[in-house]
This record gives C-alpha cells, sequence and structure tokens, in this order.
C-alpha cells in the first residue's frame, strides 16, 4: 500500500517535528534514508533565520533538497535516485505561496504535476503543510486564492493519502 502521510497544522503547532519523526521512524523501520525537500526561500532576515533553526534540527544524515517551485519534478528525481529513500516535503504552504507568486497562472499545472507525481511514487512520502482555513477570510484578492488553493490542495492529498494528522500545541490529532 502506498504511504503517503499528510501533516497539517498551524504556526509552531509541533507539525515539522511530527514529520521529522515519521519520516525517522519509517526509514528505521525500513532500514533506508530521508530525504528532505525545502520548499523555504529567504527572502528576509526573519525568513533567513527559521531556515537555519530547520537546518539546525534536522539531522545530519539526511540529504536536502531545496525546491521552492517545481516539486513534482524533485521529487521524481529523487525517487529516481533514491528508490528507497523516504521523502519529506516541508512545506506545502511555502510551495503554494512561491508558485503563486512566481506565476499564478501555471499554479493549476504545478499543483496536477504533484498529484500525479504522488500517484507515481512507490517509496513513502510525508507532507508537512500549514493548516491556512480556520480564519476568517483575508483581504485582498491573493490571499483569498491563497487560501482557496492551499484548501483545496489538503483536501486533494487527503483523499489520496494513506494518513491524515492535524497537530495542535505539539499534539496529534489522527484524522485518516
Amino acid at each position: 500500500m502506498k504511504t503517503i502521510h499528510l501533516i497539517l497544522g498551524g504556526a509552531r503547532s509541533g507539525k515539522s517535528r511530527l514529520a521529522e519523526q515519521t519520516a525517522t521512524d519509517i526509514a528505521h523501520r525500513d532500514k533506508c534514508s530521508v530525504v528532505y525537500v525545502a520548499t523555504a526561500q529567504a527572502g528576509d532576515d526573519e525568513m533567513a533565520q527559521r531556515i537555519a533553526r530547520h537546518r539546525r534540527e534536522r539531522s545530519d544524515e539526511w540529504l536536502c533538497v531545496e525546491e521552492p517551485i517545481y516539486l513534482a519534478r524533485a521529487l521524481l528525481n529523487i525517487a529516481k535516485q533514491y528508490p528507497k529513500a523516504v521523502i519529506l516535503v516541508d512545506c506545502l504552504t511555502l510551495w503554494v505561496t512561491n508558485c503563486l507568486l512566481h506565476d499564478a497562472n501555471s499554479w493549476h499545472a504545478e499543483k496536477q504535476s504533484l498529484m500525479d507525481c504522488l500517484e507515481q511514487l512507490a517509496q513513502p512520502v510525508v507532507l508537512v503543510s500549514n493548516e491556512v482555513g480556520q480564519g476568517v477570510v483575508p483581504l485582498g484578492q491573493l490571499s483569498r486564492r491563497f487560501v482557496d488553493e492551499s484548501g483545496w490542495l489538503h483536501q486533494d492529498i487527503a483523499a489520496c493519502a494513506s494518513h491524515v494528522t492535524l497537530v495542535v500545541a505539539g499534539l496529534p490529532l489522527v484524522l485518516k
């Protein structure tokens, strides 16, 4: 059975920590490595500090691939190079942001490429994303589109995922 874990949560909810532990557990069980796919871009000092903290906290044994936009292509390349590795992607909402800001017209093609890719991958995949749909409807067209597209992406991935977990205050709530 294909293993896709979708781990959702708010900012500082503990979702990345849970995802890293999940990937580590799978790697130990399957006696394989972890490939960490980072989607963040350091557009300011605060984001650069966040990225640096994530780098310090993750295992030195993991290979890290940075891909802010062409996620499906990166995942397929990883699958070819490391066919037994667990793939951990952190995070999808940063990826959505990057895609919408890079070329909003190509978003649907990039999303479809990711969905097709997830169907093709044989190895376990752990996907981290921010749950952004629990607040008020944001002001501004781009902000509303971001929330809408993120929510639809989460629904589509959750439909094909084997596991879906919501993390709140460091506590996982298994949804699927």
